[in-house]
């Protein structure tokens, strides 16, 4: 039995899109031609999605619903219309629409497959704003809706050892990575340089445990070796700095560590190194 929830969107597809805006689509206005069979109406929801008509892709789907409510193109009907929400960055609604396409069709070879999965990720991630130069930069704004994005991918990937959607995910969690890591990296200078230093350990320490290798690795290690030694914790400073200059002996760093380490064997010493 089809949800009052699918029922509604299945309704109200075109409007939908039509009120997307920016979305690179057509706008739609032109009539479509309905066919007498599911069959040709799908292949022209098909064409006008490949042509970005999200609106036109939308009345063909809506019609094989309405009118062919027991073929099989009727459930994959159901599917594109979300395809046609996501092409007019309709996330919200898609990622709604794809959540019950996998309730009630879990069978489904698109669900099997990991695509209804790997697009609800990939919904997350769209929705996340980019920086504009009126506006404070992304890493300085809430992540939460970049989580939301990671825990999806993370949970896609799981779910779906054999998809063949797997390498775009694994592609788009690197980028959102890079972002937490960005925002991560923000906060633990932010506290850095307002003198509270076990706030810059706490930030650093999952930074470096979620986010190693998208560029913060050896920065990340120096200032956490010096917060350290500010929090009076020198013999995790010595560990982390050891760490920075095996990994990393050509970094910049490398030196300094190699004398915060040195300067650390002497018991009086209570500051971090500059």
């Amino acid at each position: 039995m089809i949800s009052n929830k699918l029922a509604s969107l299945v309704a109200c597809a075109a409007i939908l899109v039509a009120v997307a805006v920016g979305c690179g689509g057509k706008s739609g206005s032109a009539a479509v031609e309905y066919s007498v069979s599911a069959a040709k109406n799908y292949e022209k929801g098909l064409k006008e999605l490949e042509g970005k008509d999200w609106v036109a892709a939308s009345k063909y789907f809506g019609f094989i619903k309405s009118r062919f409510p027991y073929s099989r193109y009727a459930v994959l009907a159901e599917l594109r219309l979300a395809d046609a929400e996501f092409g007019a960055e309709q996330y919200i609604e898609a990622i709604d629409s794809y959540r019950l396409f996998i309730k009630f069709h879990p069978t489904h070879e698109m669900v099997a497959n990991g695509y209804a999965s790997f697009r609800i990720g990939e919904s997350y991630y769209r929705q996340l704003s980019g920086d504009f130069w009126l506006f404070p930069p992304s890493y300085e704004k809430d992540q939460s809706s970049t989580e939301d994005a990671v825990n999806e991918l993370k949970s896609f990937l799981e779910k779906y050892p054999d998809s063949p959607y797997r390498p775009k995910a694994k592609e788009i969690l690197v980028k959102v990575g890079k972002r937490l890591a960005d925002h991560e990296w923000y906060v633990a200078r932010y506290y850095w340089d307002r003198g509270k230093p076990m706030g810059t350990v706490l930030r650093l320490r999952r930074l470096l445990e979620r986010y190693r290798g998208v560029g913060y690795d050896e920065e990340a290690m120096w200032l956490l070796g010096r917060a350290y030694v500010a929090v009076a914790m020198p013999d995790r400073a010595k560990i982390i700095w050891k760490e920075l200059v095996d990994k990393y002996p050509q970094s910049r760093h490398a030196n300094d560590a190699r004398k915060g380490i040195a300067s650390l064997a002497t018991p009086k010493t209570t500051t971090a190194p500059r």
